[in-house]
């Protein structure tokens, strides 16, 4: 077995492999089903076996062993490996497009069915849980919607590149400070993604701002990181929101931070909540009782999930150039579905203040679960004020800033990507931040 993880180590390393599992609880015939399952796809598997009463014992054994899938061009290379480590292997079939499960020993068919069927009753006692502990609606929604879901289709209009080394390794940078509360998390992503487009992050405590070590006067860019503040006991970001608002002298340095004009802000799932509650989206000026605001999911639970989103025309300076975009990306809250307590002002930010919205498999901006994983009307995910310096979003750029972090990508943009698309968001602060009327 030694032999066999060295190896496929190899494979790895080499790029010869396009997934794997190991034969454990069930046998082969759970490990391909669930390959199939997670794939989205069909199998046709191929047992010479040399007697009839073979077939339980290999299609259900739980010995030590794993199954592999490899592209036909790399067959020869994988099967050379195998043989120089005196590794056994067989192989047994392929994937197939056609969602159709078909097993076959000795040319004789053992199993033929639906993928979708087989997997829907693999999931059934995870369906049943979830009622019991979420919105029954939602719940039965999202089978529905998964049942033959067919993946995103993800578009690129633009071509990411990395920042060039010359801005990265520059001397003097824009600051930015990647402000966090007593609960954050978010600040080391955030403060790479910031690096990696050129900027020179600080981080910044509120206690630092409380005791007045530093300041905001020398930053051009102030985020707020995600997290769950306070543990988020006085409801998401309100006890943040207080260390600020009722502070006069730290209030005062966010508000000369918000009106010069030469700053810009980013507000990612806690922080987006902080920047609603601190009125700095959609617009200054807008009465507490009808300020838009993140409230609880309408799933009643935490939600973690790799989701897609599109990006629309807005003014917002960190989405230059990403307009039509439809990209995979994070999200971790309990209180993400955007409320807005003045539906007139709803219609106001619907069309140009709400860059970022949650699409579903065709990429339609959408309110389905789990496509919407909060249940924000118009698949609203985020805003941004009308001169476009302040954005408040619920997912985390800052979390598939690289393409490795992406929970999926498929194998034609794995190859032509040279850099994540959402990097742009944050070269793109950089950008304005050197202009000379910024």
């Amino acid at each position: 077995m030694i032999r066999a993880f060295n190896t496929v180590q190899k494979f790895v390393s080499s790029k010869l492999i396009l997934a794997g599992h190991d034969r454990s609880d069930g046998g082969l015939a759970t490990t391909l089903l669930e390959m199939a399952f997670a794939g989205n796809c069909g199998i046709d598997v191929f047992l010479d076996l040399q007697k009839e009463n073979e077939i339980i014992h290999t299609l259900f054994s739980e010995e030590l062993g794993l199954v592999i899938e490899y592209l036909p061009s790399e067959e020869s290379k994988i099967l050379s490996l195998l043989d120089k480590a005196s590794v056994p292997y067989q192989r047994i079939g392929k994937s197939t497009e056609e969602k159709k499960i078909t097993v076959f020993v000795k040319g004789k068919p053992v199993l033929l069915e639906d993928m979708r069927v087989l997997r829907d009753i693999w999931e059934e006692t995870s369906h049943q849980l979830d009622l019991m502990q979420r919105n029954p609606e939602n719940i039965r929604e999202e089978r529905k919607n998964i049942y033959d879901c067919k993946g995103p289709s993800y578009i690129v209009p633009f071509t990411p590149m990395p920042t060039r080394k010359n801005f990265i390794h520059a001397t003097i940078k824009h600051k930015v400070a990647v402000i966090r509360e007593e609960g954050s998390n978010g600040d080391r992503e955030m403060s790479s993604a910031f690096y990696l487009a050129g900027f020179e992050p600080w981080d910044v405590t509120m206690t630092d701002l409380l005791l007045g070590r530093v300041t905001l006067d020398k930053f051009r860019g102030i985020v707020f990181v995600g997290g769950f503040s306070y543990a988020d006991v006085f409801d998401s970001a309100k006890g943040w929101a207080a260390s600020i608002r009722f502070n006069k002298k730290v209030w005062d340095q966010f508000e000369r931070f918000y009106h010069r004009p030469d700053t810009f802000s980013l507000g990612v799932c806690n922080g987006c909540q902080l920047m609603a509650l601190l009125g700095w989206v959609p617009w200054r000026g807008i009465a507490d009782e009808l300020q838009p605001r993140f409230i609880h999911n309408k799933s009643g639970r935490f939600e973690s999930r790799f989701t897609t989103v599109t990006i629309l025309k807005s003014p917002s300076i960190m989405l230059k150039g990403m307009e039509n975009s439809v990209l995979g990306i994070w999200v971790a809250h309990g209180e993400g579905m955007t409320y807005f307590p003045d539906m007139q002002m709803f219609s106001e930010c619907e069309y140009g203040l709400a860059p970022i919205r949650y699409v579903d498999d065709t990429s339609k901006i959408t309110e389905s679960y789990p496509f919407n994983p909060n249940g924000s009307p118009a698949g609203i995910a985020g805003l941004c004020s009308p001169d476009g310096r302040h954005l408040a979003m619920m997912p985390h750029p800052e979390r598939t800033v690289l393409t490795w972090q992406w929970g999926w990508l498929p194998e034609d943009l794995k190859k032509s990507l040279k850099a994540s698309p959402w990097i742009k968001m944050f070269q793109n602060a950089r950008e304005w931040c050197e202009k000379p009327s910024a």
